[in-house]
């Protein structure tokens, strides 16, 4: 039976590095940075929730001292650059910049657009699900708004911390400053707020959709390698393992699938060996051939 052959999508024909990329990176930056500012206006700032980052230094600075959010991000980012620039990279920091530059300006004119709701509990829900919307799409154009999500990333690439960690003990700083500043129901407004905000932009980067990883642990092994390989067009690795009790030495086969396959990989395993033992669980990010590309940072 001929092997299949695998669908190519929009990013197949994208290259890493280019005009089309960068391109597309700074669209998504000001995407990123325009749904930002408006989830700030529209519900962060009129109900004074300081959910982090500079933006939420700049609604404790405005209500201590009437002074612009706007103005504030862009002098607080100022230092913040500079650091990127140094420890991140050049590249990095012309993405920076652009965000840097941007997110204030959309903050300034977005000021006094009507505010939907003044519910804290609904901004803070609404708020940290537009500011995580907007945050996943610049982290996704390999840039960043400036503010302490540039100093999120220099302790992500140091320390090896998921992005969302960095961010969140960043913001967590913010937040501290709101419960002495502001009110302590503001601040624990801001903790909804920053939490939603982190999963909302672990879902973007990573996706809504979790892959799947099945262990096969089986008597009839190449049986059902080959079945992987004919009827579910998935490669498949070979681990040598050996039984903790007999000691026996054992192949288990690792097979990488989507949601969407996990039936048909549970049949098929069942019906060439009912015995076989078989352990699935989820993969936030798979990539490469038959999933998706893997992006540089060039």
């Amino acid at each position: 039976m001929p092997p299949k052959v695998r669908k190519r999508h929009l990013q197949d024909y994208i290259p890493v590095a280019g005009p089309v990329r960068h391109t597309i990176d700074t669209l998504m930056i000001i995407v990123g940075s325009l749904i930002t500012a408006l989830a700030f206006n529209l519900f962060l700032v009129p109900s004074h929730i300081a959910s982090g980052g500079v933006s939420g230094l700049s609604i404790i600075i405005q209500s201590q001292f009437g002074i612009e959010p706007a103005y504030t991000q862009w002098a607080l980012n100022i230092p913040l650059f500079i650091a990127g620039y140094v420890l991140l990279g050049r590249d990095y920091s012309i993405r920076s910049l652009l965000g840097t530059v941007v997110l204030p300006f959309f903050v300034f004119l977005t000021r006094d657009i009507p505010v939907p709701t003044t519910d804290p509990l609904l901004a803070s829900l609404y708020g940290g699900i537009g500011v995580g919307i907007g945050l996943g799409i610049v982290f996704r154009g390999r840039g960043s708004t400036g503010g302490l999500s540039t100093l999120a990333q220099i302790i992500q690439k140091y320390s090896g911390l998921s992005l969302s960690v960095c961010v969140v003990m960043m913001d967590g700083i913010v937040i501290v400053l709101a419960l002495f500043l502001l009110t302590p129901e503001k601040a624990l407004y801001a903790l909804i707020g920053l939490y939603i905000t982190g999963k909302i932009i672990d879902a973007i980067e990573l996706g809504f959709n979790y892959t799947k990883v099945a262990y096969i642990i089986a008597d009839r092994t190449e049986e059902i390698a080959q079945a992987v390989l004919t009827h579910l067009d998935r490669g498949l690795t070979k681990l040598d393992g050996h039984g903790g009790y007999t000691g026996d030495a054992r192949t288990v086969l690792m097979v990488v699938v989507g949601q969407s396959e996990v039936t048909r990989l549970k049949t098929l395993v069942q019906t060439l060996d009912p015995n076989a033992f078989v352990i699935i669980t989820n993969a936030h990010e798979v990539l490469g051939e038959g999933f998706k590309r893997v992006q540089g940072e060039q």
